[in-house]
């Protein structure tokens, strides 16, 4: 081989490959460019395998948690500004839910109360208020939450939902793998998964399964909401699809813990409309992107 192409097949070779992981205070930077998204061997609506270009963007490492959404719904209350719930707290399998607690100095009355959390139930002793509380054995549960409830949730932490181009590089990297470790099948190590219903766990601990860009937990527990509808490939991002505002289908991206096997795949497309982006989110949690650059402010810097 000449050695003047040495250089050149190099430098080739190093913008073809993902960089060293950067991350912020738990968010992990995916650089610009081109990757391949969609497979032709899948389902229609995956096909086809098609380039797509993506700026650069943060994408949180973890999924939330039931202690995160807890303290926002302290904050914000249950309710979008649509009147959609952000989350099921009525349901029977819910790891939390609202308590009238103690706190000091007094809180205001019950109607103001009531208004600030337009709350699903009111504390009327003195000296208490409503908390969202949680068994503290679920604290860093991934949390099951409404389509909603995720967009305010990112919204009130400064971010945003992901696009699902961006969820699918942020899984896939810059080959065709099928899942976020490569094209080995899964196993208990790599993603929970073919678990009861409600058989969550803490979405660290299982590094084998991580992305090319560091971020855990993207096949398994539970599935992911996008900001993106459903449309048919190739994808374009200025085609209508973003963003999803209540109308049509909105892409679900990811697998659940009490998904099979087979259905783990980081090209796999499920949709809800609007009344399962309300109510039929039981299985689907969510992680937060931003496009502004954390490098050099957050907690942590670059690596």
């Amino acid at each position: 081989m000449s050695r003047r192409l040495i250089p050149v097949l190099a430098a080739l070779a190093f913008a073809a490959a993902p960089l060293p992981w950067a991350h912020a205070d738990g968010v992990m930077l995916i650089q610009a460019g081109a990757f391949w998204m969609g497979r032709d061997d899948g389902a229609p609506e995956e096909a086809p395998l098609h380039r797509v270009y993506v700026r650069d963007f943060w994408l949180e490492r973890h999924k939330v948690t039931n202690a995160e959404l807890a303290e926002f719904l302290d904050e914000d209350g249950l309710v979008s500004a649509e009147g959609e719930p952000r989350y099921d707290w009525n349901d029977a399998d819910t790891r939390f839910g609202p308590k009238c607690v103690d706190v000091q100095p007094t809180p205001p009355s019950t109607t103001r109360s009531r208004l600030r959390y337009r709350a699903p139930i009111l504390c009327f002793a003195p000296g208490t208020t409503l908390r969202w509380t949680f068994d503290p054995a679920y604290a860093n549960h991934p949390v099951a939450v409404s389509w909603f409830g995720a967009r305010d949730y990112c919204a009130w932490h400064g971010r945003r939902l992901p696009t699902e181009a961006e969820w699918e590089k942020a899984s896939r990297g810059h080959d065709q793998r099928r899942y976020p470790w490569g094209d080995t099948p899964p196993t208990a190590a790599h993603a929970v998964f073919g678990r009861a219903y409600n058989a969550i766990e803490p979405g660290g601990g299982r590094p084998a399964g991580a992305s090319p860009y560091g971020i855990d937990d993207l096949l398994g527990n539970l599935r992911e909401w996008t900001a993106t509808i459903l449309k048919p490939y190739p994808y374009q991002h200025d085609d209508g699809r973003e963003s999803f505002t209540g109308a049509g289908r909105v892409v679900v991206r990811g697998a659940s813990h009490d998904d099979p096997a087979d259905a783990l795949s980081v090209t796999r497309r499920w949709s809800y409309d609007r009344r399962r982006a309300v109510s039929g989110h039981h299985v689907v949690g969510l992680r937060c992107a931003t496009s502004e650059d954390l490098g050099e402010v957050a907690p942590g810097g670059r690596r």
